[in-house]
């Protein structure tokens, strides 16, 4: 039996440029203009569920910002050490100490002009946090960041499929998003798995082939890993 490929997980690095924005358009150019420097907002908070496109916005201002020769760092469950931008990712985690280090360096980035980025799964009245903290994520701005519909979800897909060089059959769509997993990372490195094996296979992506895939995923026999940057001619 042929090992199957398939570690479904996203090979691609999140950017600003590759974020399906939906109806998140505005939240996106305000990051834009912020790391252009062409605003004076200086702490953003973003919420929403699992899978909404939180932590892809957050790394992709980091990467913007490093891209512009800026120091920059991501974060998630401990508070690093002062950059000219800090993005820290789910901050609903964070215990009392990390708290704490979050507030000091809230204060240091605002006196010193930097950029704070904070994500989580609820709007900042509604985080289990210290007062003073939760009370200074809500001084900035606050954005909630919405979900792609199915539409918008078969439509990035689509646009992935093609960067890839094929053309994705709507059926294959439709099942993945009635059977995979619904956030739109989770399906995207399905799809990129899927045209690893096609590939593989020389066969053209299908319902059948997908169904393999997302059959050995569930399956601790099998190993899946997605060679980067494997693309069709």
């Amino acid at each position: 039996m042929s090992q199957l490929l398939l570690d479904i997980a996203p090979d691609s690095q999140p950017t600003l440029d590759n974020f399906v924005a939906g109806h998140n358009l505005e939240l996106l150019s305000v990051l834009r203009h912020a790391l252009g420097g062409s605003s004076s907002e200086r702490c953003f908070y973003v919420w929403g569920e699992a899978g909404s496109g939180k932590s892809h916005l957050l790394q992709a201002c980091v990467r913007a910002a490093l891209d512009a020769q800026r120091s920059a760092v991501y974060a998630r469950g401990s508070v690093p050490q002062f950059a000219e931008v800090v993005a820290m990712d789910d901050a609903e985690h964070l215990d009392e100490a990390a708290q704490i280090e979050l507030f000091d360096l809230y204060n240091r980035l605002r006196d010193s002009g930097g950029m704070l980025l904070v994500s989580g799964t609820q709007a900042p009245l509604h985080l289990a946090l210290r007062d003073d903290l939760r009370t200074r994520l809500g001084w900035g701005l606050v954005y909630q960041v919405h979900g792609l519909s199915d539409e918008e979800k078969t439509q990035a897909l689509a646009q992935h499929a093609r960067s890839r060089g094929f053309a994705l059959p709507p059926e294959v769509t439709q099942y993945l998003l009635r059977h995979g997993r619904r956030d739109l990372p989770s399906l995207i490195a399905a799809l990129d798995a899927l045209d690893e094996h096609s590939l593989r296979l020389h066969r053209a992506p299908s319902v059948p082939l997908l169904k393999e895939i997302m059959g050995a995923s569930e399956n601790s026999d099998f190993v899946i890993p997605v060679k980067a940057g494997t693309q069709r001619a």
